[in-house]
């Protein structure tokens, strides 16, 4: 986080207009205040990345949220969209209609927390591969510019922008969403909060997913219940807890159980504590 503070203070100053890409199924817990804190009253985009896999109803809400704050514009997308992807420079142009008209080359800082896809926008961009794309955190190690040949200058920092882990309930999202690696939390606890999650919003989704005719009463009957229809077995026939949970992780995290948010502007506190405790 310091060194990724030290980036953006020393660049900052040549930039004329900052995207911040999150997450769009947690738009809030894959941002890092420190942003928000440093780029000041430049115009900012966001960019909801993995729109396929959020809730759209939930989505609409949160471009809502984010476009009461002046200079500020959101779009969902899917970053490996080129169509998707060819909103942004518009847009760009739209919030600097100054620097356009004098036809100034526009210069344009992309940030984002690991794992967001950060990476694969820029690639879409720029039509090509330029950065390294991965599902682990950290795959870009230093800073770039690159030249989109239509007017604008991208500038990518490194994937340290770390989120914020210490809030629990935000934490357990990213757990849930796949954004942190596997040892920093119990996949048991987070596959049990993420299953009440899902009972108490899309409970129909779980029905259909898993074949049910009834949702169990408990968070650990739901993973019981998942281990048992999909063979999460071990010897004497009582189900595997955590691969069962592993199970309903991975699924989640790849949209098969339907498009999901995790969090929503007007969002209570959220049940995800319990599974970022320390092993």
């Amino acid at each position: 986080m310091k060194k990724a503070r030290a980036q953006i203070i020393e660049i900052l100053p040549k930039i004329d207009l900052v995207i911040e890409v999150l997450d769009a199924r947690l738009p809030a817990s894959s941002a890092n205040p420190l942003l928000e804190r440093l780029r000041g009253d430049k115009p900012c985009i966001k960019i909801l990345n993995k729109n396929d896999l959020a809730d759209s109803s939930v989505t609409k809400k949160w471009v809502q949220f984010f476009e009461k704050e002046q200079e500020v514009k959101a779009i969902p997308i899917e970053a490996t969209s080129r169509r998707d992807a060819g909103l942004i420079p518009k847009l760009c142009r739209k919030l600097l209609p100054a620097r356009t008209k004098a036809k100034k080359p526009l210069r344009v800082l992309v940030v984002g927390i690991p794992n967001v896809g950060k990476s694969t926008l820029i690639n879409t961009l720029a039509g090509k591969k330029i950065a390294r794309v991965g599902d682990k955190p950290a795959i870009t190690t230093c800073p770039q510019q690159i030249d989109l040949r239509n007017g604008i200058l991208l500038s990518d920092t490194p994937g340290l922008l770390w989120p914020v882990l210490d809030n629990l309930a935000g934490a357990g999202r990213l757990a849930a969403s796949g954004a942190i690696g596997d040892n920093a939390y119990d996949t048991f606890e987070v596959g049990l909060t993420s299953a009440q999650y899902l009972a108490e919003k899309y409970p129909a989704l779980l029905l259909q997913r898993y074949n049910l005719s009834t949702l169990p009463e408990t968070p650990l009957g739901i993973i019981e219940e998942i281990g048992r229809r999909r063979g999460c077995l071990i010897k004497g026939g009582d189900v595997d807890l955590y691969r069962a949970a592993e199970l309903l992780l991975r699924e989640l995290r790849a949209g098969k159980l339907g498009q999901i948010s995790l969090e929503r502007p007007e969002e209570q506190p959220g049940v995800f504590e319990k599974g970022m405790e320390h092993k």
